[in-house]
C-alpha cells in the first residue's frame, strides 16, 4: 500500500509538471524524470520482497541466561532419594554463585509447510548439549501434525516445558526420579486436534530410547513410545482448564546409574495425570491471576537389577506420587507460590539391602516456597525455599535465582 501511493504522488507530480511546463520544458528533461521514477519503483520493489522468498529468510534467535546463589544444610554432592537410581544432573546442584544452563533458541518457518526449532544448552560445566532440533508440519489437513527430530516428549504437563518458563527453579520430585527432571530423545511424534468446542487432542510418540529412563539395546531401533491426551476447556470469561493422561514404556539394556555401581535390564512404564486450573479477572492476568496445577506418576518397573558385589537380583515393583502447587500473583509483577511434592516407593527386598533402591523406611517428600519479580516478560529474579525431605536427613535449601531473556520471545504454553 505504502508502495502504491508512493508511486501514485510521484506519477501525479509528473503529469502536473509536464502540463504546466510543456512549451518551456526539453523533451530529454522529461524522458529524465521518468527514468529516475522508474528507477524508483524498482528500488521499492527489491526491498519489499516477500517474506517467503530466501534472501528475506531471518530465523528467529533467543538468548536465556540464567544463575543462582545457593546455600543448603547438606552436601549436594551425597544427595540421594532412598529407593531410587537417579539419572546424571539430578540433584540440588552445587552451593554457592553458578551459572544455570544457557540456552541459544533458533526458530522459524522453513517454508509454508514446515517450521523448525533448534536449542543449544550451555551447561555449568561448561559443556554444550543438544536439547531440541526438531521440524514441525504446518497446516496439515483434518487436524493432523507430524514433529521429528530431537523435542521434548508431550508427556505429562511440565514435560515439555523449558526451564527458563518453570514457577520453581527445580523439577518436582517425580520429575527427577522417574524422568531425570525432563524427558527428551530423537523420535517422532503424530497428534491430531478434533474439531471439537473443547480442546481434545490425542498423539503418540516414538523414540530412539537413548534418554533416561530409556536404554535400547543396540539390535532396536525403537527403545520407547508414548501415548497421551488433552482435553481443556473455558468455565465462564475468568476461567480455564486443561487435563491431561499420558503413557510412557521404556526398554533399558544395562541401564548404567549411581556412577556405573548399579544397572537396569526391562521395562519401565510409566502412566501421568496432570491437572491445570487458572484464574484471572476477565481473562486478563496482566494483574491478578491464580494458577493451581498437579500431576500424579505411577511407574511399574519389571526386570533385572546388576548391583556390583551383589549380583543380578529381579525386581517388580509399583513407584508412584505426585505434586501439587498454588502460584498467585497478587500484583503486575509480582507472584509468590507454594509446592509439596511426596514420593511412594514399594521396597524391592532384601536382595536390595544397602545399596540405593533400598528404602530404608523412607518416604521422599518436599516442600517448596518462592516469590519472584518481573520487572517484565523478559526478566525475573526469584527467592526460593525448600524444606527437603527427599533423602534420609532433612535439608533446609536456600535460592536466589536469575532469569534473563535476550530476542525473540514466543508465546508461553497454557
Amino acid at each position: 500500500m505504502k508502495k502504491l501511493v508512493i508511486v501514485c504522488i510521484l506519477s501525479a507530480a509528473t503529469t502536473i509538471t509536464t502540463s504546466q511546463h510543456a512549451h518551456a520544458a526539453e523533451q530529454g528533461d522529461i524522458e529524465s524524470l521518468r527514468q529516475d521514477i522508474e528507477e524508483l519503483k524498482k528500488q521499492l520493489d527489491s526491498s519489499q520482497a516477500p517474506p517467503s522468498s530466501p534472501a528475506s529468510f531471518n530465523p528467529a534467535i533467543s538468548l536465556i541466561l540464567m544463575g543462582r546463589y545457593a546455600n543448603f544444610d547438606n552436601d549436594p554432592e551425597n544427595y540421594a532419594i532412598p529407593g531410587v537410581t537417579l539419572a546424571e544432573e539430578t540433584d540440588p546442584g552445587p552451593e554457592g554463585f553458578s551459572l544455570a544452563e544457557t540456552e541459544l533458541i533458533l526458530s522459524g518457518n522453513i517454508d509454508d509447510l514446515f517450521f523448525g526449532r533448534f536449542t543449544t544448552a550451555l551447561t555449568p560445566e561448561n559443556e554444550i548439549e543438544i536439547e531440541e532440533a526438531f521440524v514441525q508440519t504446518l497446516g496439515l489437513p483434518a487436524g493432523f501434525g507430524v514433529q521429528f527430530g530431537r523435542f521434548y516428549s508431550e508427556i505429562g504437563y511440565l514435560n515439555k516445558i523449558h526451564a527458563h518458563y518453570w514457577d520453581f527453579i527445580d523439577q518436582p520430585l517425580v520429575y527427577r526420579a522417574y524422568l531425570g527432571n525432563q524427558y527428551n530423545d530423537d523420535g517422532i511424534q503424530l497428534r491430531w486436534l478434533a474439531p471439537t468446542d473443547l480442546f481434545l487432542e490425542f498423539g503418540s510418540e516414538a523414540f530412539s530410547g537413548d534418554s533416561f529412563p530409556a536404554n535400547r539395546s543396540t539390535n532396536e531401533t525403537v527403545g520407547s513410545y508414548s501415548l497421551f491426551a488433552k482435553l481443556g476447556g473455558d468455565v465462564g470469561i475468568s476461567h480455564s482448564w486443561q487435563a491431561g493422561l499420558s503413557y510412557l514404556a521404556t526398554k533399558s539394556e544395562n541401564r548404567e546409574t549411581d556412577e556405573g555401581t548399579v544397572a537396569f535390564t526391562g521395562d519401565d512404564n510409566l502412566v501421568i495425570a496432570d491437572l491445570v486450573w487458572k484464574w484471572a479477572p476477565a481473562g486478563n492476568d496482566s494483574h491478578t491471576s491464580l494458577v493451581f496445577q498437579l500431576e500424579y506418576f505411577n511407574s511399574m518397573e519389571q526386570g533385572d537389577y546388576t548391583i556390583t558385589g551383589n549380583g543380578t537380583n529381579p525386581v517388580n515393583r509399583d513407584r508412584d506420587g505426585g505434586y501439587a502447587q498454588l502460584v498467585y500473583k497478587f500484583l503486575p509483577r509480582w507472584r509468590a507460590g507454594l509446592r509439596y511434592d511426596r514420593l511412594s516407593i514399594e521396597d524391592p527386598g532384601s536382595a536390595f539391602s544397602g545399596t540405593s533402591l533400598d528404602t530404608q523406611g523412607h518416604t521422599p517428600k518436599r516442600v517448596s516456597a518462592m516469590l519472584d519479580f518481573s520487572h517484565s516478560e523478559y526478566s525475573r529474579f526469584r527467592l526460593q525455599y525448600n524444606r527437603d525431605e527427599s533423602y534420609a536427613v532433612a535439608d533446609n535449601q536456600w535460592y536466589l535465582q536469575y532469569i534473563m531473556s535476550l530476542g525473540a520471545h514466543g508465546a508461553h504454553r497454557f
